[in-house]
């Protein structure tokens, strides 16, 4: 089995609800497998220091997760248009990766969450890319094929999958954004075991 990275921030568990729809569609194509981080809260406190293993949920990311991968799927809630810091302090420490160019020619996509409609979906989507296209990687939309793309009154975005959460968090995940989470990781694994397949992997 071929892994490709799920690694998200998620502080109301919304984002971690969209990686395990995310990881059902990579585990839709056969042969391919999810494997799902996450990364710590960041405090103001700078003597602050997290356990290394998580009280609960999936592991804390390692360089050697996106080292080894086939591909990658990030996500984070949106903080005022942009990623959480959380994951940037964490994708801002992967300077070894970018240069040994460990990421070069794998595809990434990316997803997100915000309190209301227009919370700033796309804008958090495009700045989670920058980083992406850095390190060399390959971003993946998702197409108007998807038939729940054109037809969502929630959230969903051609930029990746979204969702929207509403002011207290608590809206969970509509039909429609399920089906655009799977359809997201069912394209990035398509896309690793293509790319497998010409030998453009690295």
């Amino acid at each position: 089995m071929k892994e490709i990275l799920v690694l998200y921030y998620s502080r109301f568990g919304n984002i971690a609800a969209m990686a395990r729809e995310i990881a059902r569609g990579i585990e839709s194509v056969p042969g391919w497998t999810a494997r799902i981080r996450t990364v710590p809260a960041v405090s103001a406190e700078t003597e602050a220091v997290a356990d290394a293993i998580p009280e609960s949920g999936p592991p804390y990311a390692t360089h050697d997760d996106l080292r080894e991968c086939a591909g990658l799927a990030l996500g984070s809630p949106t903080r005022f248009g942009n990623m959480a810091a959380a994951l940037k302090y964490f994708l801002d420490g992967t300077s070894d990766l970018w240069a040994s160019g460990a990421l070069i020619g794998k595809p990434a996509a990316v997803f997100t969450s915000t309190a209301s409609q227009h919370g700033g979906q796309e804008s958090t989507l495009l700045s989670m890319m920058l980083p992406l296209i850095h390190h060399g990687m390959l971003i993946l939309g998702i197409p108007y094929s998807e038939p729940a793309l054109a037809a969502t009154t929630s959230g969903g975005t051609p930029y990746g999958a979204s969702h929207v959460a509403g002011a207290k968090a608590d809206r969970p995940l509509t039909e429609d954004e399920k089906k655009l989470c799977v359809a997201l990781g069912r394209r990035l694994a398509e896309t690793c075991a293509a790319l497998s397949n010409t030998g453009g992997d690295r």
